[in-house]
């Protein structure tokens, strides 16, 4: 019997679940983010193709951003690769014999910590609409693409191969068949991919190419190696022979190559060997023989980041290595001094020119593009493209509007509003720098938003003071006898949940302080390994003292990466590390507990933490986000404990097998909703970590480093390493998409209130350059669900005949019945109707009809009491036109459905409330004087619009039967005379109603009439603060004018003209319209 009850249960409560909406995707639809930008800084662009036949379109490799694309020489700016499964670009190409063929190489080009990774080869034959993978998906960076000049079938890629692990698509390879098919013809062992190839203008048979043995671990980087070299090609690639003759015999490292475009027996090289140096080499002889010219190479972070080296076209032996500075050589490479970057963020990855003009250069920087028109004389920044890379971010508390803080890959740390009062929306001068250098973690102190905090790499931290914009230096410091304090390049920062004053710093050990940084004491030892990075296997193995180390490359390795303290209770903090360790304390640590990753199944041992997560509710909950991308290892690792940190285990169902997570967030309200921020896109889940479910949201492909909530507003804000910041305004639909909820037919969820205010203008005419951000959709904005789509029968018919022809059935005439039927029957609706608490309706909206979830917004607007006018094509099926703003208070709403006719209820009642955003210096006129004004000004409105349109009206009679009469038999005198009469006391009242004509033909000024009264309403009703005395005085006046003739109007229309007609028709005058 209890078996059986049993299984009778289940089978309730699967039928139960049949007959309710899956949660998936697919029904979040209108569930949006809004890309705030900023593109006052705009992100690391890695290639520049542009145009050889229309030099006004231009595309863009961002290096984490996407595809771009300009015609109008970059006034606008479009991304043109956002669907695609990559958002790291390494290059990008124009077939050179058909400029609508673009290729583009996945996987940024250089070798920094940062860099996103690829997916192979895409091609696009419409000039950028769509694209197709074309292979190469395990090269993961490709830093050039070639197209034959004559014949595009024939395409040179080559591919750097994986950053951090061996093996992969790495080399050369060579493609007849339009990338079809690939062959690699160039290429060393598991470790050596080919970072540049060029091609002899004179003769595409020739080529040139660098390989480069490079790999990169979480410790070490190790730049170089035997098999890095320059090689030459006569066969277009087939075969290759390996340059020496005057070379380097050191291991390389990367290389530049480049061509001269005015002799092409002269090649140039720039490599890089022993230790970060190396030389500018010259060939004359097709690469036969080198010469060295100078020790030019790359600097800054070192030339694995560079080392991109470009011959000018308008001037010979001119060449530029792109650099920290750019290097600028006009002697073949002899000399060389840097170029002129006054008003330009340095870091140059690539230049490019116009065809007929030397004076044009474009350069692609970390912070985006730069154009000059005077050989880099003077510079203009591209201020509309919003590529930039943050790594954390922290929102803060502040009124009206809270502020987003990020710090950035080498854009300093930014600070700007989620929205403002701008109809305009957001601006890049809304934005500020609250810090240099390169960007990391920033932090807020609750309550209190005039303080933050801030960091350069590896720990450099600073408390920022936001009333006067100072920035003070709190970095701990080991004290006296005590090792260098290892700090992770991206260290972590906790605002404590106890007191705001609290903040706890990760190195190798945690710090905590208790008066905003003035003085830290260490509460740990050293919670990582320790390790000697030297001694760790690179490429394989361990490596001699001699090979090319860099650990100037990278962040210091065996350091904390991310910190958490359990809000629930007092003196529980976790750290994670970068070398595979969780550490708990549960006394504010006095003591700590060790947990190994490497024991937990299906964890490897050497993953990197790159976020922990204590939860909000249970004391004894944890997260923790992992990361072994830099071993190779591209699946997700997101775990869960239930007895603080004791055990663990994976959550990752529903992500797929290749995504890195970054961050987690808990929502504050429904413990079971959190949000992951991911490689590709962001996660969220319903149910613990159960099941995950991609929240598309209109999102690019993009990777999200950083995720957090606003809790006074519930937005959802997100960092992308590439497109700036994502806000998804009022998530707390999710908390409410249960399965009882969803099976229902609709559902209309609880909207957070709405500000009251009016939008204030924004700067006029700046051009289309000028980047602007949207604000949420003014008004209050709700969220409702719709089980199924509504649909009109012509659309259920062409669905159903979609069917047939998929099945190669037969498609039958309907028949004429049915097909009148379907014309006559009028779409579906939805109405988002608001009432009062009276329950009086005061306005309604129509909403969209698709299955799932969508939006909708009021503008906090009485519906419109405009007159409608049955000559124009508005009428009643403009719902709810919008009238004047409504008072602050409590309102309600609901949805109904509009179906031939027939109006139902179709949710449930909502209350919301509406209320004022900002106290005014000065308090305007009272809700109940707004309320009157605007049923006075409404009724002068109609009552203007009556006699205006009477007054016209016998105006036009008059001329008719003025007509009407020259066409009959008879010329009655005193008729004409009275016909005249009339005409003369209508053009009196027209003066009277609408100002004399002759003046207005020259501009000169009539004396106030009524309709002076239609802009003294309006604008006494455009703002909150209401009428004035003088616009109610003025209102006055302008009905007193209209009541006058009114008096005077209405005997001519309702006795006067009916005589007149009369005697018009009993003349036998003709039929005149209106009779």
């Amino acid at each position: 019997m209890k078996i059986f009850k049993i299984l009778l249960l289940i089978g309730l409560l699967t039928n139960y679940t049949a007959g309710a909406q899956v949660l998936d995707s697919s029904i979040l639809g209108d569930l949006k983010f809004r890309n705030i930008g900023p593109a006052f800084t705009s992100g690391r662009i890695a290639d520049i193709a542009i145009n050889p036949q229309n030099e006004n379109i231009m595309y863009v490799a961002a290096g984490s951003g996407g595809v771009w694309k300009t015609e109008n020489a970059g006034v606008t700016w479009n991304p043109i690769f956002d669907h695609q499964d990559s958002y790291s670009i390494g290059c990008v190409t124009i077939d050179p014999s058909n400029t609508n063929i673009i290729w583009v190489g996945t996987g940024e080009n250089v070798g920094g910590r940062h860099v996103g990774f690829g997916d192979g080869i895409y091609v696009s034959l419409d000039a950028g609409k769509t694209w197709n993978n074309k292979g190469l998906k395990d090269s993961e960076h490709l830093s050039r693409i070639l197209v034959h000049p004559t014949n595009s079938n024939i395409i040179w890629a080559a591919s750097q191969g994986p950053l951090w692990s061996a093996g992969g698509s790495r080399g050369l390879y060579k493609s007849i068949d339009g990338g079809a098919t690939w062959r690699k013809t160039l290429g060393g062992n598991e470790w050596t991919g080919v970072t540049e190839v060029v091609m002899d203008p004179q003769n595409p048979d020739i080529l040139y190419a660098a390989t480069w043995q490079h790999h990169r671990t979480v410790a070490a980087w190790m730049g170089g190696g035997p098999e890095s070299g320059i090689h030459r090609s006569f066969d277009g690639g087939e075969n290759w022979e390996k340059m020496t003759t005057g070379l380097p015999t050191s291991h390389l490292g990367k290389s530049g190559l480049a061509i001269s475009p005015f002799d092409s027996n002269i090649v140039y090289a720039a490599l890089e060997t022993d230790r970060k140096t190396g030389g500018l080499y010259i060939s004359y002889d097709q690469g036969s023989s080198w010469t060295r010219q100078s020790d030019m190479v790359s600097g800054g972070t070192g030339p694995h980041y560079y080392q991109e080296l470009y011959a000018d076209p308008h001037q010979a032996g001119r060449i530029y290595l792109m650099s920290y500075m750019v290097m600028i050589s006009n002697d073949h490479g002899k000399t060389f001094s840097f170029m002129n970057e006054n008003n330009k963020h340095v870091d140059t990855h690539v230049v490019a020119w116009r065809k007929n003009d030397p004076n044009y250069l474009i350069a692609g920087t970390d912070g985006g593009l730069y154009e000059s028109f005077d050989q880099t004389k003077t510079w203009r920044f591209i201020p509309n493209l919003p590529l930039t890379q943050y790594y954390k971010l922290a929102v803060d508390d502040a009124v009206p509007f809270y502020n987003i803080y990020g710090g950035t890959q080498d854009n300093g740390s930014h600070g700007g509003p989620s929205r403002t009062l701008f109809s305009t929306g957001i601006r890049n001068a809304d934005w500020r720098n609250v810090l240099g250098a390169d960007g990391h973690q920033s932090a807020v102190e609750p309550g209190n938003p005039d303080i933050t905090y801030g960091e350069y790499q590896e720990g450099v931290l600073f408390r920022i003071d936001h009333k006067n914009g100072e920035t003070v230096y709190i970095q701990p410091q080991p004290r006296e006898d005590e090792p260098y304090e290892r700090f992770n390049w991206d260290a972590p920062i906790l605002v404590s949940s106890f007191d705001p004053k609290r903040i706890y710093v990760g190195s190798y050990r945690v710090w905590r302080s208790d008066n905003r940084g003035d003085a830290w004491t260490p509460i740990s030892k050293d919670l990582t390994k320790n390790q000697d990075r030297m001694t760790l296997p690179i490429m394989g193995s361990q490596q001699s003292w001699d090979n090319p180390w860099d650990l100037a490359a990278m962040s210091s390795f065996n350091t904390i990466t991310s910190l958490a303290e359990s809000p629930v209770k007092e003196g529980i903090l976790y750290a994670g590390t970068d070398d595979g360790i969780i550490q708990v304390t549960k006394d504010g640590g006095n003591s700590w507990t060790k947990l190994a990753l490497g024991s937990i199944k299906g964890v490897p041992a050497t993953a990197f933490v790159n976020d922990v997560r204590a939860d909000l509710f249970d004391a004894n909950t944890v997260y923790a986000a992992l990361d072994n991308h830099k071993y190779g290892d591209f699946k997700p690792y997101l775990i869960k404990s239930t007895d603080a940190g004791q055990t663990w285990k994976l959550i990752t169902n529903g992500m797929p097998d290749r995504l890195l997570v970054w961050r987690t967030v808990q929502d504050h309200i429904k413990k079971e909703l959190l949000f992951a921020a991911t490689e590709f896109g962001i996660y969220f889940t319903v149910d613990a970590g159960s099941n995950w479910i991609k929240l598309g949201g209109g999102l690019p492909t993009i990777s999200f480093r950083d995720i957090t909530i606003q809790r006074r507003e519930n937005d959802l804000v997100g960092a992308s390493f590439g497109r700036g910041f994502f806000v998804l305004d009022d998530y707390s639909a999710l908390r409410q998409m249960t399965t009882e909820n969803l099976a229902k037919a609709a559902y209309l969820f609880q909207p957070r209130n709405a500000f009251w205010y009016v939008e204030k203008r924004g700067i006029y005419g700046q051009g289309a350059s000028d980047y602007k951000a949207p604000n949420p959709d003014f008004g209050a904005t709700f969220t409702y669900y719709l089980k199924e789509e509504l649909t009109s029968l012509k659309f259920i018919r062409q669905q159903q005949e979609k069917k047939k022809v998929a099945n190669k059935e037969e498609v039958s005439f309907l028949g004429w019945d049915a097909l009148a039927r379907e014309q006559r029957a009028e779409d579906p609706i939805i109405m988002l109707v608001i009432r009062d608490t009276k329950g009086n309706i005061i306005n309604s909206v129509k909403g969209k009809t698709a299955k799932g979830i969508n939006r909708i917004t009021w503008d906090l607007t009485h519906s419109s009491k405009s007159p409608i006018m049955l000559k124009s094509k508005t009428g009643s099926e403009d719902w709810g036109q919008s009238g004047f703003i409504i008072a602050p208070g409590t309102y309600t709403a609901s949805i109904s459905k509009i179906d031939n006719g027939v109006s139902t209820a179709l949710t449930n009642v909502v209350s919301f409330e509406v209320v004022p955003l900002i106290e005014p210096a000065l308090k305007g006129a009272s809700s109940e004087v707004i309320a009157n004004f605007r049923k006075d000004f409404e009724s002068f409105v109609k009552e203007l619009t009556q006699q205006d349109l009477a007054l016209e009206k016998a105006q036009s009679l008059v001329s008719g039967l003025q007509k009407a009469l020259s066409q009959t038999m008879l010329m009655d005198a005193t008729l004409i005379k009275d016909l005249y009469d009339v005409k003369q006391q209508l053009l009196n009242l027209s003066i009277q109603m609408n100002g004399e004509t002759a003046k207005s033909e020259v501009g000169e000024k009539s004396d106030p009439t009524p309709k002076n009264g239609l802009m003294i309403g309006y604008m006494a009703l455009a703002t909150t603060y209401g009428p004035t005395p003088t616009h109610v005085a003025a209102l006055d006046r302008a009905q007193n004018q209209l009541n006058s003739i009114s008096k005077l109007l209405a005997p001519i229309v309702e006795k006067t003209l009916p005589e007149l007609r009369n005697k018009v028709n009993n003349l036998g005058g003709p039929w005149i319209e209106g009779q």
